[in-house]
């Protein structure tokens, strides 16, 4: 079973997408920063982070740019998933290693298959 952990301040938004996870037989772990983000992917080794982007603190661009760096979390596929749905935000996101983009209100099924997706292509490397 995989194990994916959600970076997302509103707990409203981590409810939701972990009860859609949980339906297709994901674990689910959760943080509500991306310091705890960091904190729980290099203790929990996550197969998948869904990361939001706007938080207090630091943000999920800085987050994931900061996973991605780390020895210990870069193998660990992320997907921003957030309410910012400009295209150059979705360019900034990528290329702070960010696997997929996805928007608020999020698709289960486009939820579903970019995780699979990005399972599918980590098992690859």
């Amino acid at each position: 079973m995989e194990k994916i952990l959600i970076v997302d301040d509103s707990p409203t938004e981590s409810y939701v997408i972990s009860k859609m996870l949980k339906e297709y037989g994901y674990s689910v772990v959760e943080a509500e920063n991306g310091y705890d983000g960091i904190k729980i992917a290099k203790q929990e080794k996550p197969d998948i982070i869904l990361m939001d982007v706007v938080m207090p603190g630091i943000n999920g661009y800085q987050t994931t740019r900061r996973l991605n760096r780390d020895p210990d979390t870069k193998y660990i596929p992320v997907i921003i998933v957030t309410t910012k749905n400009q295209h150059s935000d979705k360019v900034w996101g990528l290329r702070q290693g960010a696997q997929d983009y996805l928007t608020k209100a999020v698709v289960k099924s486009d939820l579903i298959a970019s995780i699979k997706n990005a399972i599918e292509n980590n098992s690859l490397h």
